[in-house]
């Protein structure tokens, strides 16, 4: 339930301020997210960057809800330290595209400051160095800082806070120095970035951090901010002629991942990902990193993040796709996946697939592949079943997409790892039949297994089980039968690598905790030391374990 901000003014920089700071945040995100979607025209003209931004704000109203949860059932303290802290590193595990990374790092900053509560200091004080830190941390995450962007607004609005604590302003005072300071910064930016002012707009991320500003000023002074007009938003946003083009010219694909490394490693990993890309920033600490990269080798991003640590929910864009859908074009190909778990499927929504959700209540029927194909709204599309049982219904959804005049593949995927892995060497701008013997050879060469629990006794391929026991399935046959999942995903494993392998995939279900991953990548480390691991989150519906092996 989404929390109330407070109808009265608030006289101190504290939790509660911070929880309905975030709150406001949110909503004047949401009222402005189409506007800001409109004149998004740099770096990339993908229309996103009010999306990105609400969908930050949304992960970090989530967290900080959650540290709120604590406080109500007695386990936690509501101290303004452990607010800022949630609130940023909801933002961090959240951050979606360029706009949304700096905002996270922007909240960071702030929490840096904020999140030790120093003697002696008073609301304003802190504030005022808050913001300034935010501003000075952003421009360090972004590795070719450019003037006229969401940067150049951060700075303006942390110079004129400072200013103001200076002239003894109170919080209140300090926050609504930052959003004017905002403002005017935001209007100066089309005369200081060619793209703008050719486009007649603002900049699309100074205008949200605005209205994120504002709510700031909101949230310390109960006075509404008056609502004002995005420059540029009734005028029509120039798009590029070319899928990929963008300002100058630049990398045809996003790359986002949240990365578990130290941070001498993500010096380094800063070093590769500036060579083979451009709009760089990676924002974090403490060991968590969230990295985004525009790019035309995406794999070779990944890769990067492997050698400095371990990457997860890694999201790859194709920005030429994205843009004539977001103009109601037909692109040239798409990827349409099955999965079971709520968690699986953003992950392939993320690299570009529409996906259908399978639930625990049945399978989807061959009108819901069918709708799945055209939703996709491409010329070809590869479709992935991920399921053995489900490769009629697939082949039948196909027929009918062929009867409408579109070119469709089925790729016999019988696990979602095995989709994961077709999708990750889905080549969008090959030759069709390229990209299906490539994705088919990537599928073909990853064995699959899975961990499920006996719901009565019966009798399987590797002796006869009880109900409770933990079966492990390899290839689609129990090979094991175990009493703990630890015990018996190892043992899965150990058969799975005997053959060899390059990648190991772990998916977890819902009610297993992080340390069967942890111990899982342990145990490969220990006896296959050229073998990688990566482990994603299933979700909800999704089977206990899944494991693929490349």
């Amino acid at each position: 339930m989404a929390h109330e901000p407070q109808p009265y003014p608030l006289d101190a920089l504290d939790a509660e301020a911070v929880r309905t700071w975030s709150s406001l945040a949110l909503a004047a995100l949401g009222r402005a997210r189409e506007d800001i979607d409109a004149i998004n025209v740099y770096p990339v003209a993908d229309a996103d960057t009010g999306t990105n931004l609400y969908l930050t704000a949304e992960s970090a109203d989530r967290e900080l809800g959650e540290a709120f949860a604590g406080v109500t059932d007695g386990t936690a303290e509501a101290s303004l330290p452990r607010a800022v802290r949630a609130f940023a590193h909801g933002a961090l595990i959240g951050a979606r595209g360029n706009s949304g990374t700096i905002l996270a790092q922007l909240l960071r900053g702030v929490a840096d400051v904020l999140g030790d509560e120093p003697a002696g200091r008073g609301p304003a004080s802190l504030l005022a160095q808050a913001l300034d830190r935010a501003a000075e941390e952003a421009y360090q995450a972004v590795a070719h800082p450019v003037e006229g962007t969401m940067l150049t607004v951060a700075a303006a609005a942390a110079q004129a806070a400072v200013i103001a604590e200076a002239d003894a302003g109170t919080a209140a005072d300090v926050a609504r120095a930052a959003y004017d300071g905002a403002r005017a910064a935001l209007e100066r930016t089309p005369g200081q970035l060619a793209v703008l002012g050719r486009a007649g707009v603002v900049d699309a991320g100074g205008c949200g951090l605005v209205a994120v500003l504002g709510a700031l000023w909101q949230a310390l002074s109960g006075q509404v901010p008056a609502p004002e007009p995005v420059r540029g938003r009734a005028v029509s946003v120039p798009r590029p002629p070319e899928p990929c083009a963008q300002e100058g010219g630049g990398p045809g694909y996003e790359v986002v991942y949240l990365l578990e490394a130290s941070e001498a490693a993500v010096g380094g990993l800063r070093t590769r990902l500036d060579r083979l890309g451009d709009s760089l920033v990676v924002v974090g600490g403490d060991e968590l990193w969230n990295v985004h990269v525009h790019v035309d080798d995406p794999g070779a991003a990944v890769e990067a993040g492997v050698v400095a640590g371990r990457p997860y929910r890694i999201r790859i864009t194709h920005f030429g796709d994205e843009r004539r859908r977001a103009r109601g074009e037909r692109v040239q190909r798409a990827v349409v996946a099955v999965v079971q778990g709520e968690g699986l499927a953003r992950l392939c929504e993320e690299a570009g697939a529409t996906t259908v959700l399978a639930r625990p209540d049945g399978p989807p029927a061959v009108a819901e592949l069918a709708a799945a194909v055209r939703r996709a709204h491409a010329r070809e599309v590869v479709l992935l079943p991920n399921d053995t049982e489900l490769r009629a219904v697939a082949a039948a959804a196909a027929e009918q997409a062929r009867a409408d005049g579109v070119r469709v593949a089925v790729i016999p995927t019988r696990s979602e790892v095995q989709g994961l892995a077709a999708l990750a060497v889905h080549d969008a701008d090959g030759t069709f039949d390229e990209d299906v013997v490539a994705m088919t050879a990537a599928a073909g060469a990853t064995r699959y297994g899975e961990l499920a629990v006996a719901e009565r006794q019966s009798f399987t391929s590797a002796g006869i089980c009880q109900a409770g026991d933990v079966l492990g399935l390899i290839d689609g046959d129990v090979a094991v039968i175990g009493q703990g999942l630890p015990e018996t995903a190892e043992a899965v494993l150990a058969r799975m690598l005997g053959s060899g392998g390059e990648l190991v995939t772990l998916v977890l279900g819902p009610e297993v905790p992080d340390a069967l991953a942890e111990r899982l990548e342990a145990y490969v480390q220990h006896g296959h030391l050229a073998v990688d691991t990566v482990t994603y989150r299933g979700g909800r519906w999704s089977a206990p374990l899944l494991i693929g092996v490349e």
